[in-house]
């Protein structure tokens, strides 16, 4: 096989334990996003779209769906015959003993597919971040620029600035100072989670770092920094477009309310850039006329006879009539009873929400969230006094 220019390296297997009920059953990455695809499409379709034909997906935390939805990678692939996307999946269900202990070492241990490609450069990216980016500008730089690494960098608020990887760089965008997610950031510049290496560069700082007992083998942790020690030319890649690493309930939320309104901050169908993905469908301002949308968006196959207002409903949902939904997300497959009322929640994949339930509190801080396949039952006619997410929940009224 003759040599590539570069390898991409997909890790997939966080649990994605601040998501709550949504990952329960399921890697985060397999979580749906925007209506029909899944997190992991748009680093996928990233891949395909800069022309990257060899992609690892590194799989751990219950990969099933994972496995189901990639099947044999077709979609994000331009030529099926000389591209693969091959699923590297742990032994290991959980981070420990014959898993996979860290980022680097879910690499390391899969570094005979990275072999047997022989590139020149390896690009490591996250399954679970929503965003459209060029790889092709951000390896030319690596090359250019001559450095052994190169890492995708994104300016981030300052309330958000300690859950990220921050550096600090020089005029010449030189990376001088790298903490991850320090408890005082000294900036606001922080890693995408993207970063491009000279093979054999990478590959004598995963063998040094697995001989280390007290690593967590970790690209943020651990890598990264004796890279930066050793002095080795590492540099920063600027990116100022759309970035959301969707780790959280809020986040999530949040990145789904992007997609909403004229001139939306994110936005998920251009022809430019092709968001590819197993499930065919566009997103369009309604299925049925006999509801109300506004300021929505509703995929093909939604059946909606009650009101939904900034909301994002997927595929193959179902509203009933007289049912109010504002500010939520509505996942595929999901079946909103009538006269149910929505303020600010997410609903999983195929739950049940029954007749006359009411979730969310109108202008509250909060998201409720009902995880796949639950089934939410109401008696009574009021507001519930309390939400607990269960696998099957009465939701007891105040009387």
């Amino acid at each position: 096989m003759g040599k590539r220019e570069c390898v991409a390296m997909l890790l997939s297997g966080g649990e994605g334990r601040r998501l709550g009920v949504l990952t329960h059953h399921k890697a985060k990455p397999a979580v749906h996003f925007g209506g029909a695809a899944r997190m992991i499409d748009y680093a996928l379709s990233n891949c395909r779209n800069s022309g990257i034909q060899h992609i690892g997906v590194v799989t751990q935390y219950r990969p099933e769906a994972l496995h189901q939805h990639i099947g044999e990678g077709t979609p994000w692939l331009q030529d099926t015959e000389q591209g693969e996307v091959a699923i590297l999946c742990s032994t290991q269900e959980h981070v420990g003993k014959d898993g996979f202990t860290g980022t680097a070492d879910a690499v390391y241990q899969n570094w005979h597919f990275i072999e047997r490609q022989q590139p020149e450069y390896v690009i490591v990216l996250s399954g679970d971040h929503i965003y459209q980016m060029d790889y092709s500008k951000l390896i030319k730089q690596h090359r250019d620029t001559k450095a052994m690494a190169t890492i995708a960098v994104t300016a981030v608020p300052w309330a958000e600035a300690s859950r990220f990887g921050i550096m600090n760089t020089d005029e010449y965008g030189r990376i001088t100072e790298f903490s991850e997610k320090p408890d005082k950031p000294v900036s606001n510049l922080a890693s995408m989670g993207i970063y491009v290496f000279d093979t054999a560069f990478l590959q004598q700082y995963l063998k040094q770092d697995a001989r280390i007992s007290l690593s967590s083998h970790d690209f943020g942790k651990d890598v990264i920094p004796a890279m930066l020690k050793s002095g080795a030319r590492m540099n920063a890649f600027a990116y100022d477009g759309y970035w959301k690493d969707v780790g959280t309930l809020d986040s999530l939320w949040e990145a789904h309310m992007d997609l909403l309104g004229d001139n939306p901050k994110f936005a998920i169908h251009s022809q430019a850039w092709p968001l590819h993905t197993v499930v065919r469908g566009e997103p369009r301002l309604f299925k049925e006329t006999t509801g109300m949308i506004r300021h929505s968006l509703v995929y093909d196959s939604c059946s909606i006879q009650g009101m939904v207002e900034r909301s994002v409903v997927s595929a193959g949902a179902k509203i009933g009539q007289g049912s109010r939904i504002y500010d939520s997300v509505i996942m595929p497959g999901a079946v909103i009873g009538q006269g149910v009322t929505l303020h600010k929640a997410i609903i999983g994949e195929n739950a049940i929400i029954h007749d006359g339930v009411s979730l969310g509190i109108p202008n509250s801080n909060g998201v409720s969230v009902i995880g796949d396949k639950e089934i939410i039952h109401v008696k009574g006619e009021k507001l519930p006094k309390v939400y607990i997410p269960a696998n099957k929940l009465l939701v007891e009224m105040i009387g």
